[in-house]
């Protein structure tokens, strides 16, 4: 039978089903969808391919899904580092942003985000940020899967002056878009802190009628409740389950300051997590607790945040950040085991874009969304546990090649839709206007 690729591995972890790994097995996709997983001494004898990758010292594992970014972001990398949330956002990030931001400032920040995503092993990333549209159209251009989010906040920018405005603007962004295949659009309100009841209210009966998901940072810090509690009399998650937003469709970001009740309340209306732990960790956010909400059956999935207050958006790090403090908050070394965090980077985040009957697995009829993590490094010897070792003992660095709906995107770690040397050329430049212009 013909078909357009074969990878053959030493490993395979389809994640779907769970604690399973093939060993000397291969991948034959077709049209981009694996159309099946079989032994490689049958696979050669069952399909003549195209293109055939031999890769027998490697672990083919799905494309990890950032669950929550701010892709354009990357190029404030370092910026005001070691500084809490709301100083660091209002005394630097936000000055700067008011001063830079515009649609080239969007595009180069994103096609560096980009390039490190795809050399990380990222196949998928949700955003949310301003000029949205450029996000999206770079994410067309190099090739990879995204959840673009359809940014509202109260307050004017460059990209909208009201709530009225940043809507409108994104009803119209999801009609662009909603025929491109690797394309999503959630809307994204960013804050309840930044964001009133009306045009909550507003996104809650759109993400009804049009089906899309609602992602939103909550609960980011202790000051972020405690303000509300304040102005509102109410805490955040309270106030968000009155205007109906705590559903199926609501992606909860950070969430690092939660009640016991919050936790079951939150698990009853099947609302999703991402859990952001190297940034919470940075910014001294505090604590989301991991293995209270898996065990209450939250679907909690796995984000970076912006690389401006990481500083990368590294997936294994997140990986293996997730599993040791998972364990450390629950005083228990067996919660938030190794094949628990490679879900979370995998089809956990798949199912909180509602986008797991696509990708998130190697399943077959699902996208070729696939990463292939070379094994035969020093720093990975001996290899008992392929699974534990991805978490444990792996980093980005070991990714070699990266397929997204069976294209090749990295090809022995070289990028395969990118002009690398122009992106430098362009980043010396954002270095030196931002260096100018550092607040503080």
């Amino acid at each position: 039978m013909q078909i357009d690729s074969l990878i053959h591995a030493r490993w395979i972890i389809p994640v779907e089903p769970t604690f399973v790994t093939y060993e000397y097995h291969s991948l034959a996709i077709d049209d981009g969808k694996i159309i099946d997983i079989l032994p490689t001494e049958i696979a050669e004898q069952k399909y003549q391919a195209k293109n055939q990758d031999s890769l027998l010292q490697h672990i083919l594992i799905p494309g990890l899904i950032n669950s929550h970014t701010h892709a354009a972001m990357t190029l404030m990398r370092g910026i005001a580092d070691d500084l809490p949330l709301m100083q660091w956002l209002q005394e630097h990030i936000w000055p700067l942003e008011q001063k830079w931001m515009s649609a080239a400032y969007v595009k180069d920040g994103t096609d560096l985000a980009i390039a490190e995503m795809l050399r990380g092993g990222t196949t998928c990333f949700n955003d949310m940020y301003f000029f949205p549209e450029i996000t999206a159209q770079q994410a067309i251009q190099y090739g990879i899967r995204a959840s673009i989010g359809l940014i509202l906040v109260d307050f004017p920018s460059v990209w909208a002056e009201d709530p009225d405005t940043y809507i409108a603007k994104g009803l119209a962004l999801h009609e662009q878009l909603r025929h491109q295949a690797l394309i999503t659009t959630p809307f994204a309100p960013h804050a309840p802190y930044t964001v009133s009841d009306l045009p909550l209210q507003r996104i809650h009966a759109l993400a009804n009628e049009l089906e899309l998901p609602v992602h939103m940072h909550v609960h980011e810090t202790r000051h972020e409740v405690e303000q509300q509690l304040q102005q509102t009399g109410q805490r955040p998650l309270q106030r968000l389950q009155k205007l109906g937003l705590l559903n199926p469709s609501f992606i909860a970001v950070h969430m690092t300051q939660l009640k016991d009740p919050e936790i079951k309340q939150f698990a009853e209306a099947g609302a999703h997590i991402v859990h952001c732990p190297e940034s919470n960790l940075k910014l001294a956010s505090g604590f989301c607790p991991v293995a209270k909400c898996l065990a209450a059956g939250i679907n909690v999935a796995l984000g970076t945040d912006g690389a401006a207050s990481n500083n990368d958006l590294d997936m294994f790090g997140e990986m293996r950040m997730a599993a040791l403090l998972g364990k450390g908050i629950a005083e228990d070394a067996s919660a938030v085991p190794a094949m628990t965090a490679l879900t979370m980077a995998t089809l956990n985040g798949a199912k909180a874009l509602g986008i797991d009957d696509i990708t998130g697995s190697l399943k077959v009829g699902k996208a070729a969304d696939v990463v292939a993590v070379q094994m035969d490094y020093l720093e990975s010897q001996p290899i008992f546990d392929p699974i534990s070792h991805l978490v444990y003992a792996v980093n980005r660095h070991q990714v070699s090649d990266v397929w997204v709906a069976g294209k090749q995107l990295l090809k022995q770690r070289h990028l395969t839709t990118f002009n690398v040397d122009a992106l430098k050329t362009k980043l010396t430049l954002w270095q030196q206007r931002l260096s100018n212009q550092t607040v503080g």
